[in-house]
């Protein structure tokens, strides 16, 4: 019973731990898997972002597919912070911040 208890422990663990985002490949070397955002930055594999391709916008995820980092599209559209126009309350207060 201890030994269920502890492989179904560890199941769990294994699952809630960061996907790793490196491939051994041939002769023991690591490879950095990761994709890559228009600038160039790295992304690490499991990371949205916005993307603008052909004037159209959608939200991508960094995913494997057939070994090769690539977007996939898993929303068809980018969630917007604007406020359309309103402006953000003003609030003043009877105590000015303390100088540095």
């Amino acid at each position: 019973m201890h030994y269920t208890s502890l492989l179904i422990a560890t199941a769990l663990i294994g699952t809630a731990l960061p996907l790793h985002a490196d491939v051994t490949g041939p002769g023991g070397k690591v490879l950095d898997c990761y994709c890559t955002d228009k600038s160039g930055s790295r992304v690490e594999l499991g990371e949205f972002r916005c993307l603008s391709v052909d004037g159209r916008s959608f939200m991508a995820q960094c995913q494997m597919s057939l070994n090769v980092p690539m977007w996939r599209e898993v929303q068809s559209a980018c969630p917007s912070a604007a406020l359309n126009g309103a402006q953000l309350p003003q609030t003043e207060t009877d105590h000015p911040l303390p100088r540095l």
